[in-house]
């Protein structure tokens, strides 16, 4: 039987994204507690805290709490074990694609495998859906990326937000207009990983210019049907992401090194 405190909190039950004060509970105690897994606070092999620890700490009812780990172990995360406790699984076993997982894996410096790995898809996936869309796609889908073309030299600057959204767009919009279910897909299912390695790039490159540029370059491509060019052109652009990545990855480890309470040096 729950105790008073248990039957205070818990509702019915629950998904991730569940609405009202619950729901969010729920939502918090799930990113936190992923956040804690993937950044290796609780570390792979290692086995969680009893169920009372867990509770005080996310504050959160019996209900929520049991619910939230229901998740993490359909994602790969943790495992119980009869009369062993729950374990953290390796990552060879997260379901990395899952929002959540991936968010938090690519979050921090620790992870730095993680944005390389999502750089080494898009450089086999993106330069091949650039020549399809310079083949296959359709007046709407070249007037998206078109829009979000302009939307990211609006922008001002490679460290503006907008432009970040504005390359996503950009770059979702060639993978759906290759005509490929399987690279379209891709785009929306990490969509939230994307947006955050490209936030990590453009901040650490000062040459606007030049990101402008060369995304004109496949964008007149697949506008003119050039696939050959398209496909060359979107090389190009993910070799300059990937030389971005490791500047931002070097400039936060550098940081963290320097300062690794993060509480700053006067």
């Amino acid at each position: 039987m729950a105790d008073a405190k248990d039957n205070q909190r818990s509702g019915g039950r629950l998904a991730p994204n569940s609405g009202g004060k619950t729901g969010r509970k729920m939502s918090g105690c799930l990113q936190e507690f992923v956040q804690a897994v993937v950044s290796g606070e609780f570390a792979e092999g290692a086995t969680l805290p009893a169920e009372a620890e867990l509770l005080d700490r996310f504050d959160v009812s019996r209900t929520t709490l049991r619910e939230t780990m229901q998740y993490m172990s359909a994602q790969g995360l943790i495992r119980s074990r009869p009369r062993a406790g729950t374990v953290v699984q390796a990552k060879t076993a997260w379901q990395m694609l899952d929002p959540i997982v991936l968010e938090a894996a690519m979050s921090g410096v620790q992870d730095a495998s993680f944005h390389r790995a999502l750089l080494e898809a898009r450089e086999l996936l993106e330069p091949a859906a650039a020549r399809l869309a310079a083949e296959r796609g359709d007046t709407r889908e070249l007037l998206r990326i078109a829009e979000a073309f302009d939307a990211m030299a609006d922008a001002g600057g490679r460290e503006n937000n907008d432009f970040s959204k504005s390359d996503l767009d950009f770059h979702t919009a060639i993978l759906e207009a290759s005509g490929n279910w399987v690279f379209a897909q891709f785009g929306i299912a990490i969509r939230a990983a994307l947006l955050t390695s490209f936030r990590k790039t453009n901040r650490a490159s000062q040459s606007f210019e030049q990101a402008i540029e060369m995304h004109r370059v496949v964008m007149e491509a697949i506008r003119m049907r050039r696939p050959d060019e398209a496909e060359a052109g979107m090389r190009a652009l993910i070799s300059l992401a990937k030389s971005d990545m490791d500047t931002a990855l070097e400039e936060s480890a550098s940081k963290v090194a320097i300062d690794p309470a993060g509480k700053g040096h006067t």
